[in-house]
């Protein structure tokens, strides 16, 4: 997929922001890495190249933004149920000093994982080959996206992240009610319409002290 291609689809994510050459090489290569194994792997179920630049890329980056505007000062995230490296790998992308590790199950996609970050040279992100609730260590910030069970993983989730630490979801509006129900404990921020999207958004919640 063409730079300038990626760049249109990106957009409407980064409002004034923009992408160095090195970013748009980190995420085409990733793109590419993606569309190469998909078939294989079932990465994700969306087959357009400008699809998931829009639909994975851009929400991951929104999301990006949004953290390092709230907290500049986050040195750790963890993204639980990774899979093809998202909301993670871009964050990475955006916030390069930013001590991340992917947590994901499943070996094929962890695999994937690895090769990604091996072929971008991403330096301090690591991938977890486990279960959430068995990595033993907590995150300034730990994300959440598209994951199967969200009633059973959310509560994971939060035990991972640090105390006054930030717990950011990109998740559909009608789970908004049931998040603020199984984690009263955080002080929830309106939560912030993803563009292009009518019904997903990201909901970050404070854990307390």
């Amino acid at each position: 997929m063409e730079t300038a291609r990626i760049i249109g689809c990106l957009a409407p994510f980064l409002e004034n922001d923009a992408l160095s050459a090195e970013q748009l090489t980190h995420i085409s290569s990733h793109l590419e890495l993606l569309m190469k194994w998909n078939p294989r792997v079932n990465l994700t179920s969306i087959r357009s190249p400008e699809v998931i630049v829009s639909r994975h890329f851009g929400e991951s980056l929104f999301a990006a933004r949004k953290l390092r505007s709230l907290d500049p000062q986050a040195a750790s995230l963890v993204d639980f149920g990774s899979g093809a490296g998202f909301p993670g790998i871009p964050i990475k992308i955006w916030i390069p000093e930013l001590r991340v590790t992917l947590i994901e199950s499943r070996q094929k996609k962890a695999t994937f994982l690895n090769e990604v970050i091996r072929t971008l040279r991403l330096q301090d992100i690591a991938v977890a080959n486990r279960r959430g609730e068995s990595l033993g260590t907590q995150a300034d910030v730990v994300t959440l996206r598209a994951v199967e069970k969200f009633e059973r993983a959310l509560p994971i989730a939060q035990g991972l992240v640090r105390p006054g630490g930030k717990l950011a979801l990109l998740i559909g509006s009608q789970q908004t009610a049931i998040t603020r129900s199984l984690l009263p404990q955080f002080t929830w921020q309106e939560p912030d319409q993803l563009p292009l999207s009518a019904s997903r958004i990201l909901l970050i919640g404070h854990a307390p002290q």
